[in-house]
């Protein structure tokens, strides 16, 4: 009568395995596979027939998302350690035909009824989904929504950052605040629509004449922010910024018409110019001010003596 209530028992919880969402896999001490259910014969591309009886770690394939690299076996350390185990986070399943996974996963020792630990079983399910909205969202946290371009919390922490390393390696950094000469003008004159595709063509501009670990962020309205964070000489934030001028002085293709527009550039350079990130800025845009002051189309440098005159214009 008991091993037929076992036996019920052990049916009934095969039947349950079979039918979750969830990937479950177990192994012997050895760590080879003894059971896969159906949602871990889809997710790994393996049968229960082929897998049984081979290593989990030819079945069951998992590298960090970023490196590449193997993660730590977590069934293993379940037997090692006789207690429950995860994976690292951002882990990937690599599928048998190389497909990937993106999966979480929970893994306990089995024990027989001696409580001798005889195996260990994981329970997987794929979170790539989960994983991508959670990307997207911050994404669109640190870049504008119009240009794409990284937004002022994303400017900010890079140029936090490059300014620890410049400090310790005493390199030079540079920030460019650019700003669209009479961009008002054609946003008034044209329509918002035709001032929204304009600052989409001036972005795609000046992120190509920039290096790829330069940043190129959008401040909002018609302000843009070039951060420079390692230059070798101050002439070089000069080159980049006539490069701009260049490309953004070209007629720009809009709806079968071509507009025309210029924009003035302050430059400030680290450490002279500042050793915070709002003092930095601060005097790039004071010399974006001076250049636009002085005839727009054109870059200057910060200078004290800037500051002085934009209070007085303030007073």
């Amino acid at each position: 009568m008991t091993q037929g209530i076992h036996s019920i028992a052990t049916k009934a919880a095969q039947m349950t395995l079979d039918s979750i969402g969830d990937g479950v896999i177990s192994i012997d001490v050895a760590g080879l596979i003894t059971y896969l259910n159906p949602a871990a014969e889809h997710m790994t591309g393996w049968s229960s027939r082929a897998a049984r009886g081979r290593s989990h770690l030819e079945v069951l394939r998992i590298v960090d998302a970023a490196s590449r690299a193997p993660v730590l076996d977590p069934l293993a350390l379940a037997i090692l350690h006789d207690k429950p185990a995860t994976l690292s986070a951002n882990s990937v399943l690599i599928r048998r035909d190389g497909g990937e996974t993106a999966i979480e996963d929970t893994c306990a020792p089995i024990r027989d009824a001696k409580g001798v630990v005889v195996g260990a079983v994981i329970v997987f399910h794929d979170v790539g989904a989960t994983r991508a909205r959670s990307l997207e969202m911050a994404h669109r946290v640190q870049h504008d929504a119009l240009t794409d371009l990284p937004n002022r919390s994303l400017l900010a922490e890079r140029l936090t950052q490059a300014m620890i390393l410049a400090r310790r390696r005493r390199s030079l950094l540079a920030v460019l605040f650019v700003d669209l000469d009479r961009f008002k003008r054609i946003n008034d004159s044209l329509g918002h629509a035709i001032g929204d595709q304009l600052l989409r063509s001036v972005a795609q501009r000046m992120t190509v004449c920039v290096r790829e670990s330069d940043t190129v962020s959008r401040q909002g309205g018609d302000e843009f922010v070039v951060l420079l964070p390692e230059i070798a000489r101050i002439k070089d934030a000069a080159a980049i910024a006539a490069k701009i001028l260049a490309s953004l002085g070209a007629p720009h293709r809009i709806e079968n018409r071509d507009l025309h527009t210029t924009a003035s550039i302050g430059i400030g350079v680290y450490p002279g110019d500042g050793t915070d990130a709002d003092t930095l800025l601060r005097h790039a845009d004071i010399a974006m001010l001076d250049a636009k002051t002085s005839g727009r189309a054109r870059h200057r440098f910060f200078e004290p003596r800037m500051s002085e005159r934009v209070a007085q214009q303030i007073a």
